[in-house]
């Protein structure tokens, strides 16, 4: 087939001793929660000042439990609550696989509301500088997804086209997986850096943050268009996924925060 690009094998195990063995994926998780605690360390004390850098450090424990557990509960709820209602020990068996963005960016919020408050920080403002690095672990954990050759993309005959090794029906498709991370990732990144440096949208309390939800919703939107929607939900109401409808509300809440933020500045 013309255009048809052989998928790049890659052992989705980095290393393995015995029984303990590391996959990128939790690779990516490591990469882009290090990554983003860096450079979170030189946003939090960047005028105006909204944390130091310890603050920053003791947040990093309460990321880590946002992401997971927000992760998977939205994962259950969302996704799969008929199965894991009739199968409930399932949904502790996290190795398994099965994580929602949605879910871990829920968890992550509560987080940022719960060590916020019992640190007396401003929390739109911390929020914004979390929200500013978030797109380095979607990009890292997008780009996991194709190692593992999950989450990928509809039925395709262009350029490009690749055959998943995981696929039961062995069709060429979008590599999805690639064009998520680099609009949820690279695109959306770069748009929120060049936005952090200034310290006037920094000032603007919840500008960031609006626009981090926003960028994603509308990233998400467009790349749920080439992927396909998992087989145990399929498409829902109007023929969009539930990666769709779940980022509506964000695109929303988004577009008010950045249109409302210039009310609250620091």
């Amino acid at each position: 087939m013309l255009g048809l690009v052989a998928f790049p094998s890659i052992d989705p195990v980095l290393v393995s001793i015995g029984p303990f063995a590391i996959r990128w994926y939790a690779l990516a998780y490591i990469v882009g929660i290090v990554s983003g605690w860096m450079i979170m360390r030189r946003l939090g004390p960047a005028p105006p000042p909204v944390a130091t850098r310890e603050q920053v450090d003791d947040f990093l424990t309460w990321t880590v439990l946002g992401i997971i557990l927000g992760g998977r509960l939205g994962y259950v709820l969302f996704y799969r609550p008929g199965h894991y209602l009739a199968n409930p020990l399932e949904a502790l068996m996290v190795w398994q696989g099965g994580m929602s963005f949605h879910g871990g960016m829920l968890g992550v919020i509560v987080a940022i509301v719960v060590y916020c408050r019992r640190q007396g920080i401003d929390m739109l403002a911390f929020g914004d500088r979390v929200a500013t690095v978030v797109p380095i672990g979607l990009f890292l954990g997008r780009c996991a997804n194709f190692i593992n050759a999950e989450l990928y993309g509809r039925a395709w005959d262009g350029p490009w086209a690749m055959v998943f090794p995981t696929d039961p029906l062995g069709i060429p498709r979008h590599p999805s997986q690639l064009y998520q991370a680099t609009l949820e990732g690279l695109v959306l990144f770069a748009v929120l850096a060049t936005l952090a440096r200034r310290e006037d949208i920094r000032a603007r309390r919840g500008f960031l943050g609006g626009a981090f939800l926003a960028g994603y919703a509308i990233a998400r939107i467009i790349g749920e268009f080439f992927r396909e929607p998992d087989a145990f939900l399929g498409f829902l109401a109007f023929g969009a996924t539930m990666g769709q409808l779940l980022s509506l509300p964000m695109l929303a809440i988004g577009l008010w925060m950045m249109a409302t933020s210039g009310r609250r500045r620091a």
